[in-house]
This record gives structure tokens, C-alpha cells and sequence, in this order.
């Protein structure tokens, strides 16, 4: 089962519409998440987790293309976290594992899906598609650098992230903080490992962005 979170506001791509349906090449952004999860022999069901007020205009690019496994579309929150929980809400009790992927990381791939469930099959709770840094990091207040990072024990997150789904359940129960994604939830009820990311998952963030990941397609 995955949760195609696409809530964003979308505010830094300077666009008149949110982020989900922001032009990539000619069909809304939207649109390429959800043609690769509905494609997916991985994936069975999906909720989209649509903009506040644009949930009819999602159900009607999910029919356009016909998306047969789309099985509720749900307005979003606040924050990604609450958007999530209301997505997660739709997933049916019997749903063993929930897939939670962000329609601001077009560019999905069946390998990325495969690693992180795979990773559950391994005895994981949680399993996150991460890439090592290159740069080295530094922990800076006030203007000041107060610490060098070990670089060898970070890594850059992406999504899909793959979760049991009373797990991700019973941390999205909890306080959602200033969480920006799902692990940083479940890392306090159970163990998240990472898998080998994709550096063409890239999250598209401004116009810059969508126009690097419209020359991918």
C-alpha cells in the first residue's frame, strides 16, 4: 500500500498552483509519481494525499491515466507529517506494510521500491533510500562554526520510505514535532535502516529543479 504524499504548497517554485501541479513537461507533477506507483508490481493500492481543495482535480489526473489502484484521495495538513497521518488514516486495518512516497520526488524507480521492502522482508521496521554525502558538513550558530560533522555516519534521506504498517501507525499517533519525514517518527518505536538511494530521485523544489528533472525524462 503507498501513500503518494502531495500536499505541498509549492511556494519557492513561484507557480500559481500548489506543487503537485506544477507543470513537469506538459502534464501536472503529479502525474509521474503516480503513473510509476500504479505501474509498480510492488505497490497494490494507493492514497493520494492531495492539496487542501484540490482533491477532485488529483482523482481526475489519477483517472486520466487510468490509475486503477487508487483507492481514496484525502486533503492534506498543516505539515507533511499531518498530511501523512490523514493519508495513512485511509490505509485499510489489513495493510501489512505502507509505502510513503513524495510526488516532489518524481523520478521514482522500481529498484528504490524493491530495497526498502525488501529491507521489512529482512526484519526491519523501517527502511529508507539514503545517499552518502559528498560535501563535508558543518554545524554553524549564529554566523559561527561550532563543529565538523563526521561525514562517514551521514547520509542525504529520500523517499519512498517503507514502513510496518502498526509501526508507522503508532508513531504517527504520537507528537509529529517539526518532523519532515516519516523515520524521524518511527526511529523511537522501532529500528530504520537505509537502503542505497537514487541520485536522479531528486525533490523538486524550485523551477530550477523541475527543469534538471524534465531533462531526465
Amino acid at each position: 500500500m503507498a501513500v503518494l504524499a502531495a500536499a505541498g504548497r509549492g511556494e519557492r517554485l513561484g507557480a500559481d498552483r500548489p506543487k503537485a501541479f506544477a507543470k513537469l513537461r506538459d502534464r501536472p507533477l503529479l502525474a509521474e509519481s503516480l503513473e510509476r506507483l500504479e505501474a509498480s508490481d510492488w505497490v497494490d493500492a494507493i492514497v493520494i494525499v492531495a492539496p487542501p481543495g484540490w482533491e477532485e482535480p488529483s482523482i481526475l489526473v489519477a483517472e486520466e491515466l487510468g490509475c486503477a489502484k487508487v483507492s481514496a484521495c484525502v486533503g492534506g495538513g498543516e505539515t507533511r507529517a499531518e498530511s501523512v497521518r490523514a493519508g495513512v488514516a485511509e490505509v485499510g486495518e489489513d495493510a501489512a506494510v505502507i509505502v510513503v512516497h513524495d510526488a516532489a520526488r518524481p523520478l521514482l524507480s522500481d529498484g528504490v521500491l524493491e530495497r526498502v521492502l525488501t529491507a521489512l522482508n529482512e526484519g526491519w521496521d523501517g527502511a529508507v533510500p539514503a545517499l552518502p554525502l559528498a560535501d563535508t558538513v558543518k554545524r554553524v550558530r549564529d554566523g559561527q562554526i561550532v563543529e565538523t560533522l563526521p561525514r562517514d555516519e551521514l547520509a542525504s534521506a529520500q523517499t519512498p520510505q517503507a514502513f510496518l504498517a502498526p509501526v508507522l501507525r503508532e508513531a504517527l499517533a504520537g507528537d509529529l514535532g517539526a518532523a519532515t519525514d516519516c523515520a524521524s517518527l518511527v526511529e523511537s518505536h522501532g529500528r530504520v535502516t537505509t537502503v542505497p538511494g537514487d541520485p536522479r530521485l531528486l525533490k523538486i523544489t524550485d523551477a530550477s529543479d523541475l527543469e534538471l528533472v524534465s531533462s531526465f525524462l
